[in-house]
Protein backbone atom coordinates (compact mmCIF):
# COMPACT_ATOMS: atom_id res chain seq x y z
CA UNK A 1 0.00 0.00 0.00
CA UNK A 2 2.94 2.59 -0.01
CA UNK A 3 2.32 5.44 -2.17
CA UNK A 4 -1.00 4.54 -2.78
CA UNK A 5 -3.50 7.17 -1.23
CA UNK A 6 -6.76 4.81 -1.32
CA UNK A 7 -8.57 7.75 -0.32
CA UNK A 8 -8.43 9.71 -3.71
CA UNK A 9 -9.47 6.37 -6.24
CA UNK A 10 -13.01 6.91 -6.12
CA UNK A 11 -12.33 10.40 -8.03
CA UNK A 12 -9.75 9.01 -10.22
CA UNK A 13 -12.26 6.21 -11.21
CA UNK A 14 -14.82 8.34 -11.87
CA UNK A 15 -12.57 10.64 -13.75
CA UNK A 16 -12.02 7.75 -16.79
CA UNK A 17 -14.33 8.34 -19.45
CA UNK A 18 -13.96 6.76 -22.72
CA UNK A 19 -12.46 8.45 -25.66
CA UNK A 20 -13.35 9.07 -29.24
CA UNK A 21 -11.36 11.77 -30.42
CA UNK A 22 -7.11 10.83 -30.29
CA UNK A 23 -4.09 12.31 -31.60
CA UNK A 24 -1.98 10.71 -33.80
CA UNK A 25 1.02 10.86 -31.27
CA UNK A 26 2.47 7.70 -31.66
CA UNK A 27 2.90 5.88 -28.13
CA UNK A 28 6.17 4.09 -27.27
CA UNK A 29 6.48 0.72 -26.33
CA UNK A 30 7.63 0.55 -23.51
CA UNK A 31 4.41 2.60 -22.18
CA UNK A 32 2.36 0.20 -24.00
CA UNK A 33 4.01 -2.73 -22.48
CA UNK A 34 3.48 -1.23 -18.72
CA UNK A 35 -0.01 -0.59 -18.87
CA UNK A 36 -0.02 -4.40 -20.19
CA UNK A 37 2.19 -5.43 -17.15
CA UNK A 38 -0.61 -3.46 -15.08
CA UNK A 39 -3.12 -5.34 -16.91
CA UNK A 40 -1.98 -8.53 -15.43
CA UNK A 41 -1.70 -7.59 -11.97
CA UNK A 42 -5.73 -8.35 -12.01
CA UNK A 43 -7.17 -11.39 -10.22
CA UNK A 44 -6.85 -15.06 -12.74
CA UNK A 45 -8.53 -18.36 -12.49
CA UNK A 46 -5.79 -19.96 -11.11
CA UNK A 47 -3.62 -17.70 -12.43
CA UNK A 48 -4.26 -19.10 -16.10
CA UNK A 49 -4.15 -15.38 -18.18
CA UNK A 50 -6.13 -17.15 -20.81
CA UNK A 51 -5.58 -13.85 -22.97
CA UNK A 52 -3.64 -12.69 -25.82
CA UNK A 53 -3.60 -9.17 -26.98
CA UNK A 54 -2.41 -8.22 -30.56
CA UNK A 55 -1.00 -4.52 -30.80
CA UNK A 56 -2.22 -3.47 -33.97
CA UNK A 57 0.02 0.25 -34.91
CA UNK A 58 1.26 1.73 -37.49
CA UNK A 59 1.32 -0.10 -40.97
CA UNK A 60 -0.89 -3.03 -39.58
CA UNK A 61 -3.08 -0.61 -37.88
CA UNK A 62 -3.90 1.32 -41.20
CA UNK A 63 -4.19 -1.91 -43.12
CA UNK A 64 -7.13 -2.73 -40.50
CA UNK A 65 -8.55 0.02 -40.43
CA UNK A 66 -8.94 0.37 -44.13
CA UNK A 67 -10.38 -3.55 -44.25
CA UNK A 68 -12.68 -2.85 -41.41
CA UNK A 69 -13.73 0.63 -43.49
CA UNK A 70 -14.58 -1.54 -46.49
CA UNK A 71 -16.63 -4.20 -44.76
CA UNK A 72 -18.62 -1.84 -42.90
CA UNK A 73 -19.78 0.30 -45.92
CA UNK A 74 -19.90 -2.93 -47.55
CA UNK A 75 -22.98 -3.66 -45.19
CA UNK A 76 -24.42 -0.52 -44.66
CA UNK A 77 -25.20 0.10 -47.86
CA UNK A 78 -26.90 -3.25 -47.59
CA UNK A 79 -29.12 -3.29 -45.12
CA UNK A 80 -30.34 -0.05 -46.91
CA UNK A 81 -31.23 -2.01 -49.82
CA UNK A 82 -33.96 -4.39 -48.00
CA UNK A 83 -34.48 -7.74 -48.64
CA UNK A 84 -32.82 -7.44 -52.25
CA UNK A 85 -29.75 -6.16 -50.38
CA UNK A 86 -29.76 -8.94 -47.97
CA UNK A 87 -29.80 -11.85 -50.69
CA UNK A 88 -26.79 -9.56 -51.99
CA UNK A 89 -25.01 -9.96 -48.98
CA UNK A 90 -25.38 -13.86 -48.61
CA UNK A 91 -23.78 -14.41 -52.11
CA UNK A 92 -21.33 -11.59 -51.89
CA UNK A 93 -20.50 -12.08 -48.27
CA UNK A 94 -18.34 -8.92 -48.15
CA UNK A 95 -19.33 -7.10 -44.79
CA UNK A 96 -21.08 -9.76 -43.02
CA UNK A 97 -19.70 -10.72 -39.40
CA UNK A 98 -17.63 -13.34 -39.57
CA UNK A 99 -17.39 -13.91 -35.84
CA UNK A 100 -19.03 -12.39 -32.57
CA UNK A 101 -22.75 -12.67 -34.37
CA UNK A 102 -23.82 -11.98 -31.06
CA UNK A 103 -22.99 -7.97 -31.46
CA UNK A 104 -25.52 -7.33 -34.27
CA UNK A 105 -28.00 -8.84 -32.52
CA UNK A 106 -30.31 -6.49 -30.40
CA UNK A 107 -29.77 -6.06 -26.64
CA UNK A 108 -32.43 -8.38 -24.12
CA UNK A 109 -35.72 -6.12 -23.38
CA UNK A 110 -34.83 -5.43 -19.85
CA UNK A 111 -31.17 -3.93 -20.92
CA UNK A 112 -33.02 -1.61 -23.88
CA UNK A 113 -33.91 0.94 -22.05
CA UNK A 114 -30.17 1.79 -20.94
CA UNK A 115 -29.08 1.14 -24.71
CA UNK A 116 -31.46 3.40 -25.59
CA UNK A 117 -30.91 6.37 -23.33
CA UNK A 118 -27.09 6.23 -23.51
CA UNK A 119 -27.99 6.54 -27.60
CA UNK A 120 -30.60 9.36 -27.23
CA UNK A 121 -27.35 11.61 -24.76
CA UNK A 122 -24.78 10.46 -26.83
CA UNK A 123 -26.11 11.34 -30.00
CA UNK A 124 -27.61 14.74 -28.90
CA UNK A 125 -24.61 15.43 -27.62
CA UNK A 126 -22.75 15.73 -30.43
CA UNK A 127 -25.34 17.28 -32.52
CA UNK A 128 -26.90 14.47 -34.17
CA UNK A 129 -30.69 13.82 -34.83
CA UNK A 130 -32.38 10.88 -34.52
CA UNK A 131 -33.54 10.45 -38.16
CA UNK A 132 -30.32 11.38 -39.72
CA UNK A 133 -29.20 8.48 -40.80
CA UNK A 134 -26.66 9.41 -42.39
CA UNK A 135 -24.76 11.28 -40.21
CA UNK A 136 -25.09 8.24 -37.48
CA UNK A 137 -23.78 5.79 -39.90
CA UNK A 138 -20.43 8.39 -40.43
CA UNK A 139 -20.49 8.37 -36.45
CA UNK A 140 -20.45 4.91 -35.73
CA UNK A 141 -18.10 4.61 -38.67
CA UNK A 142 -15.42 6.23 -36.64
CA UNK A 143 -15.37 3.03 -34.92
CA UNK A 144 -13.36 1.45 -37.60
CA UNK A 145 -10.96 4.16 -37.53
CA UNK A 146 -10.16 3.44 -34.15
CA UNK A 147 -11.31 7.02 -33.39
CA UNK A 148 -7.93 8.24 -35.02
CA UNK A 149 -5.82 6.30 -32.51
CA UNK A 150 -2.59 5.64 -33.29
CA UNK A 151 -2.83 2.02 -31.27
CA UNK A 152 -5.30 -0.96 -31.73
CA UNK A 153 -5.42 -3.62 -29.09
CA UNK A 154 -7.29 -6.43 -29.92
CA UNK A 155 -8.01 -9.15 -26.77
CA UNK A 156 -8.68 -12.48 -27.43
CA UNK A 157 -10.02 -14.95 -24.81
CA UNK A 158 -9.31 -18.72 -24.86
CA UNK A 159 -12.36 -20.36 -26.29
CA UNK A 160 -12.48 -23.88 -23.86
CA UNK A 161 -13.30 -21.45 -20.75
CA UNK A 162 -15.65 -19.70 -21.78
CA UNK A 163 -17.04 -16.93 -19.64
CA UNK A 164 -14.46 -17.31 -17.49
CA UNK A 165 -12.13 -16.21 -19.75
CA UNK A 166 -14.31 -13.38 -20.40
CA UNK A 167 -14.51 -12.18 -16.79
CA UNK A 168 -10.43 -12.90 -17.13
CA UNK A 169 -10.50 -10.60 -19.83
CA UNK A 170 -12.59 -7.80 -18.17
CA UNK A 171 -10.13 -7.57 -15.15
CA UNK A 172 -7.54 -7.87 -17.71
CA UNK A 173 -8.64 -4.82 -19.16
CA UNK A 174 -10.14 -2.96 -16.27
CA UNK A 175 -6.33 -2.73 -15.28
CA UNK A 176 -5.42 -2.14 -18.37
CA UNK A 177 -7.52 1.32 -18.87
CA UNK A 178 -7.15 2.60 -15.83
CA UNK A 179 -3.11 2.34 -15.98
CA UNK A 180 -3.64 3.88 -19.40
CA UNK A 181 -5.63 6.58 -17.73
CA UNK A 182 -2.96 7.28 -14.85
CA UNK A 183 -0.55 8.07 -18.10
CA UNK A 184 -2.74 10.69 -19.92
CA UNK A 185 -3.87 8.23 -21.97
CA UNK A 186 -7.48 7.83 -23.42
CA UNK A 187 -8.72 4.31 -24.51
CA UNK A 188 -12.21 2.87 -25.75
CA UNK A 189 -13.19 -0.43 -25.43
CA UNK A 190 -14.87 -2.00 -28.36
CA UNK A 191 -17.33 -4.73 -29.22
CA UNK A 192 -17.49 -2.47 -32.67
CA UNK A 193 -14.38 -4.44 -33.99
CA UNK A 194 -15.02 -8.04 -33.28
CA UNK A 195 -17.58 -9.26 -35.66
CA UNK A 196 -14.34 -9.32 -38.10
CA UNK A 197 -11.85 -11.69 -36.51
CA UNK A 198 -10.19 -12.85 -39.78
CA UNK A 199 -9.12 -9.61 -40.57
CA UNK A 200 -6.84 -9.33 -37.44
CA UNK A 201 -5.37 -13.27 -37.88
CA UNK A 202 -4.59 -12.15 -41.15
CA UNK A 203 -1.98 -9.81 -39.66
CA UNK A 204 -1.00 -11.76 -36.37
CA UNK A 205 -0.32 -14.95 -35.42
CA UNK A 206 -3.27 -16.32 -32.88
CA UNK A 207 -3.44 -19.44 -31.99
CA UNK A 208 -6.52 -21.28 -33.50
CA UNK A 209 -7.89 -22.20 -29.88
CA UNK A 210 -8.09 -18.91 -28.91
CA UNK A 211 -11.25 -16.29 -30.05
CA UNK A 212 -11.57 -12.13 -30.69
CA UNK A 213 -13.24 -10.69 -27.66
CA UNK A 214 -12.97 -6.95 -28.29
CA UNK A 215 -10.51 -4.63 -28.99
CA UNK A 216 -9.48 -1.36 -27.26
CA UNK A 217 -8.49 2.19 -29.08
CA UNK A 218 -5.40 3.69 -27.60
CA UNK A 219 -3.73 6.94 -27.57
CA UNK A 220 -3.85 10.64 -26.37
CA UNK A 221 -7.29 11.94 -26.45
CA UNK A 222 -7.79 15.01 -28.58
CA UNK A 223 -9.87 17.80 -27.90
CA UNK A 224 -12.93 17.48 -29.99
CA UNK A 225 -16.39 17.70 -28.30
CA UNK A 226 -17.18 14.37 -28.04
CA UNK A 227 -14.30 13.74 -25.42
CA UNK A 228 -16.39 15.75 -22.92
CA UNK A 229 -19.28 13.39 -23.44
CA UNK A 230 -19.81 11.77 -19.60
CA UNK A 231 -22.02 8.80 -20.26
CA UNK A 232 -25.05 8.17 -17.51
CA UNK A 233 -23.99 5.77 -14.31
CA UNK A 234 -25.92 3.60 -12.30
CA UNK A 235 -25.83 4.06 -8.91
CA UNK A 236 -25.41 0.86 -6.87
CA UNK A 237 -28.90 0.06 -6.17
CA UNK A 238 -29.19 -0.21 -9.71
CA UNK A 239 -27.97 -3.56 -9.33
CA UNK A 240 -27.70 -4.79 -5.96
CA UNK A 241 -30.43 -7.48 -5.86
CA UNK A 242 -33.15 -7.21 -3.28
CA UNK A 243 -33.28 -9.80 -0.51
CA UNK A 244 -36.47 -12.30 -0.99
CA UNK A 245 -39.53 -11.92 0.46
CA UNK A 246 -39.89 -14.53 3.18
CA UNK A 247 -43.27 -15.35 5.22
Amino acid sequence: MKDFESKNFSSFAASRHSTRDFLSTPIPDEIIHEIIADGLTSPSWSNTRPILVAVAKDDVRDRLSEEFLSRWFAIKDVRENGILGKIKAVLRRRGLPTSNWLITKPYPKDLLPRSKKQGKEFFSFIGIDRDDKAARDKAWARNYDFFGAPVELFVFTHKSLGKFAASDAGLFMQNLILSAHSKGLGTCPQGAVAIWEDAVRKEFEIPKNYSLLCGICLGYPGDGKINSFEANRLKPSGIIVPLKNKK
